[in-house]
């Protein structure tokens, strides 16, 4: 029986919103099968946009490829793999078979992808072979059964002992339904294990710690616990699984001093995905992407002296993606004089221009400076990310934008905007109300985001607007629309 789980905000929960953020955390599918059997197709076709590449050149997917998808209410994070064949020769394709190992390692539920309509081959039989042992739950299916006159071409994979097999097209989208449902009837049941921990301890804010090898993160969190909770080395990569730890951070507030309780997850560093080599480094690049599930705030961790790069960008809009908090920590300070504090700051905020409500704090793991200031700033966005606006504040505001700068005229087409509400939060989402709601030029929808930032403030967490057409009610017996 296929179990539906909403992905709508629930009101007078009585679970902690700590608690609920790590209940809510999404399982992870991953999609395997040697190359050319269209992995990438059926990726895009699941994920429902065009994000990996596709080629009938064999082997163009090398790096995992991530997305948010969802189906039949349950919101899972798909991987793509690149082509398994382990019996090659060529290091590429060895480095590939250690990333479909670490995925199948990591993932809840592995999708193994068959080519229908040709014989089985070793690297099929491996594949299988690699899901016995690794004991995942696995859904077997057969691509490229564009008919049903393919199906039994598809069928030959039973001779592989698969209990089941689902003849699919992702290209044409055929049997994509079923597929649908046997993963999320594979998926385990949600650990609330931890949810349960969180609750016992109140509504303690979720901070994740995320950055480069070598940013500091581990010096971070021994910091803040006072302890050396995570091995601390000058050498990249020392963390490989995420480590979670309650701190109770004392914070000097209007003169008085208090504990701030966080529960603060330590991560692996996030490389690029070329120089990601190892297995064991591979999955840790997945095991940090599950805690940025998990946190309300995350932390992006930065060199000072290197610099902020173009890997931070990336990272940093992992964690916008997801609708995370987020606060940039330009770690190393100490080793910097003024100046070149100034222009690593500067340089921070060119490199993630994409996120200028992000609030950059500087600071040294090593010495303390600063990190009084970071938890403070973190206590302050994790509010925003919180925080309401009343249907009643927000339309007050939004009849002064409509009298200061109204809609442009879209294809002829007088544009009207009728009211404004906030739907949700965590992260801030609003909703407003148009006539034409796909004519709102893409640059007037950017002022209006800046605008509700800018009167409401949302320090350091990403808000979405949203816009729809206006509901038209029949009136009962008039024949008339209200």
């Amino acid at each position: 029986m296929t179990r539906h789980r909403s992905n709508s905000p629930m009101r007078d929960d009585p679970m902690p919103a700590s608690a609920r953020a790590h209940a809510a955390a999404r399982p992870l599918v991953a999609i395997v099968g040697r190359p050319n059997v269209g992995k990438s197709t059926l990726f895009n076709r699941l994920a429902g946009a065009k994000i990996a590449i596709v080629h009938d050149q064999p082997g163009v997917t090398r790096d995992r490829n991530y997305a948010d998808a969802f189906a039949r209410g349950v919101e899972y994070l798909l991987v793509d793999t690149g082509g398994f064949d382990p019996g090659s020769d060529d290091p590429m394709r060895q480095g590939i078979a250690r990333h479909v190992s670490a995925a199948i390692a990591e993932a809840d539920v592995v999708v193994c992808v068959l080519d229908g309509t040709v014989d089985v081959t070793p690297a099929d039989r491996e594949a299988v072979r690699l899901l016995r042992q690794s004991d995942k739950p696995a859904v077997y299916v057969a691509n490229k059964a564009d008919s049903p006159a393919v199906d039994a071409l598809a069928f030959d994979a039973y001779r592989l002992g698969i209990p089941q097999i689902l003849p699919i097209s992702a290209l044409h989208g055929r049997g994509i339904a079923q597929l649908e449902e046997a993963i999320v009837d594979a998926l385990p049941e949600p650990d609330t294990s931890a949810g349960d921990e969180l609750a016992a301890l109140g509504d303690v804010p979720r901070i994740a710690l995320i950055g480069r090898p070598n940013a500091g993160k581990s010096s971070l969190l021994n910091r803040l616990v006072g302890e050396e909770r995570s091995l601390v080395d000058a050498r990249p990569g020392t963390t490989r699984d995420t480590v979670d730890a309650l701190v109770r951070f004392p914070l000097k507030r209007d003169g008085e001093t208090s504990e701030i309780p966080l529960v603060v997850l330590d991560t692996a560093g996030i490389r690029k995905k070329a120089k990601v080599e190892e297995p064991v480094e591979a999955a840790s690049v997945l095991r940090a992407i599950r805690a940025i599930e998990r946190a309300e705030v995350v932390v992006l961790m930065c060199d000072a002296v290197e610099g902020v790069a173009e890997q931070d960008a990336k990272i940093l809009g992992l964690a916008v993606d997801r609708g995370r908090g987020v606060v940039v920590a330009l770690n190393k300070g100490d080793l910097l004089d003024a100046k070149a504090a100034a222009k690593a700051e500067e340089r921070a905020r060119e490199t993630l221009s994409f996120a200028p409500w992000a609030p950059i704090v500087k600071m040294s793991a090593k010495t303390g400076r600063g990190v009084g200031t970071l938890v403070a700033t973190i206590a302050r966005v994790r509010e925003a990310w919180a925080a309401r606006v009343t249907t009643g504040e927000l339309n007050r505001f939004f009849e002064e934008v409509l009298a200061t700068h109204p809609p442009p005229t879209m294809g002829g087409k007088a544009t009207r905007l009728y009211f404004v509400t906030q739907a949700e939060s965590r992260p801030p989402t609003f909703v407003v109300v148009a006539n034409e709601p796909e004519h709102v030029h893409f640059s007037y929808q950017r002022y209006i985001q800046n605008s509700i930032r800018k009167r409401f403030g949302f320090d350091g967490t990403p808000i979405r607007v949203r816009y729809r057409a206006k509901r038209k009610r029949a009136l009962a017996g008039s024949g008339r629309d209200d």
